[in-house]
C-alpha cells in the first residue's frame, strides 16, 4: 500500500495558478485562508490548500 505524497508548490508557482500577484499570495497566506508550511526560508503551499481556496471562494460566490 502507497500513499501519495501531497505536492507542495513554491508561491510563484501558485501566483501561476491563481493568477495573483505575489503579495495577494502571502495576504492570503498571512490571513490563514491558504495554509503553507515553511521550512528555514522556503515556503511551499500544499496543492490541495489551492484547490480548497478555490473551493471555498466558489461557495462565496455561489
Amino acid at each position: 500500500m502507497t500513499t501519495a505524497t501531497p505536492e507542495l508548490l513554491t508561491v510563484p508557482e501558485v501566483m501561476a495558478r491563481l493568477k495573483y500577484s505575489r503579495s495577494k499570495v502571502y495576504d492570503l497566506i498571512r490571513e490563514k485562508r491558504l495554509a503553507s508550511i515553511t521550512e528555514g526560508r522556503c515556503r511551499r503551499i500544499p496543492e490541495s490548500a489551492v484547490q480548497d481556496y478555490i473551493r471555498t471562494r466558489l461557495e462565496e460566490v455561489a
